[in-house]
């Protein structure tokens, strides 16, 4: 099977299918979490790609939302919110902090873990942040829920390299609201994050867009 290219084409290709609603896998590097994570739009995940990520990539499903839309929904970092020593960072071996805020679940969903529940949470989170000066945050959302929400760093790649950034920055290229959904590629034998040749042979037999984190870099950063 013909290899899909990288660089500029295959950035070019991996926004097309976030404007149409497909997934794209992004690798960010092998001297970070060395991880692929299975990227949506967050406006595409209905239950049908909340089963494909559950099944598919096996980590956890979160929301990365931009900095300032999550300034505005007064939404903090985790470690910031919680007091307890436990969430005194420094320690993580990928990066300075954590971009995790906090869970929440949509006012109309049930238990909130459902397909159904957690697309309903994350669609209306994609709305919210496409229109987030018509969203009240609290009115809508209760916390605490069952889709993680990031908090995108301010300047996005020229601050944080994650696949939080990696995953707006290419919202950003594509034209579309800062809401995207990240989850992990885990490898069904060793229990351990899918290796980059094997995300790549996942997404060739797929027909999706892979990408190495450098070249978002080079070409978004």
């Amino acid at each position: 099977m013909t290899r899909k290219p990288t660089g500029v084409a295959g950035i070019e290709r991996a926004l097309e299918g976030l404007r149409v609603g497909e997934p794209i896998l992004v690798h960010d590097a092998a001297d970070r979490e060395g991880e692929t994570d299975l990227i949506y739009h967050a406006s595409a995940v209905d239950p049908p790609a909340v089963a494909h990520l559950r099944n598919d990539a096996g980590g956890l499903i979160c929301v990365a939302l931009g900095h300032e839309v999550a300034e505005r929904f007064g939404l903090p970092f985790f470690s910031e919110a919680v007091d307890h020593p436990a969430t005194v960072e420094g320690e993580l071996a990928y990066d300075e902090r954590s971009s995790f805020s906090l869970p929440v679940n949509h006012r109309e969903t049930f238990t909130g873990i459902t397909d159904e529940d957690r697309s309903l949470t994350i669609r209306a989170l994609a709305a919210a942040a496409a229109a987030p000066g018509e969203t009240e945050f609290a009115a809508e959302f209760r916390i605490p829920g069952h889709v993680h929400l990031l908090k995108g760093a301010p300047g996005l790649l020229e601050s944080r390299e994650g696949h939080t950034e990696l995953g707006l920055a290419l919202a950003a290229a594509a034209e579309l609201p800062p809401a995207v959904v990240v989850c992990e590629m885990l490898d069904d034998h060793s229990g351990r994050a899918l290796s980059p040749a094997d995300a790549r042979a996942y997404a060739d037999r797929h027909g999706l867009a892979y990408l190495e984190g450098r070249d978002v870099l080079e070409r978004l950063g």
